[in-house]
């Protein structure tokens, strides 16, 4: 059964692994746009994105570089640290993603009732987990799992913090995935 799983793993990825180019973006040109529409503040940079690529620093700026000269993402300095780069999607991104290629396969999960949309996360969810584990590595997760998010209060004083950058977080990005994301045990 564990080969049966692992293939039908395999056919799932040809949503989004793919030669060449669909609708002018190449697989990991798609795969930095998704990171980025779902990435927080705190991970839009282009060495986050080069983590969650699994690339270079170089390589994911050189992404970077054809997502903006397609008007799909700007670059923007951060505030707080005006060194530093927010890669950030325009609104053209945001419509582009509308024609996503992964889209069917997230449209056919969708279709699944709740209890196995649960079931099938969860279950994926600990095999990555894992394999993160045995290769020491670490990835890119929702902050509501992560060791760093504090929350404090009830009902209208609930607020969330980011420990690991001793920021507060808005209740609507800890839905949001961090590149910084350490999972709690």
């Amino acid at each position: 059964m564990a080969i049966e799983i692992l293939q039908l793993l395999v056919q799932s990825a040809d949503s989004w692994l793919f030669e060449g180019s669909l609708s002018g973006l190449s697989d990991r040109e798609w795969m930095a746009l998704r990171y980025l529409a779902r990435a927080n503040r705190f991970s839009r940079t282009p060495s986050a994105l080069a983590g969650f690529l699994g690339t270079t620093r170089s390589a994911a700026s050189q992404i970077a570089a054809v997502l903006q000269s397609k008007g799909l993402m700007v670059r923007k300095p951060v505030a707080e640290d005006k060194r530093s780069i927010a890669l950030c999607l325009t609104g053209a991104g945001e419509r582009f993603l509308e024609h996503d290629p992964m889209n069917a396969l997230r449209d056919r999960l969708v279709a699944l009732d709740v209890t196995d949309r649960s079931q099938l996360r969860d279950t994926l969810r600990r095999v990555l987990g894992g394999l993160d584990v045995a290769k020491r590595r670490h990835h890119a997760d929702v902050c509501t799992g992560c060791v760093f998010l504090i929350e404090r209060g009830e009902g209208k004083d609930r607020h969330f913090r980011c420990q690991f950058f001793r920021k507060a977080i808005a209740q609507k990005d800890t839905t949001l995935l961090c590149a910084y994301f350490e999972g709690r045990s």
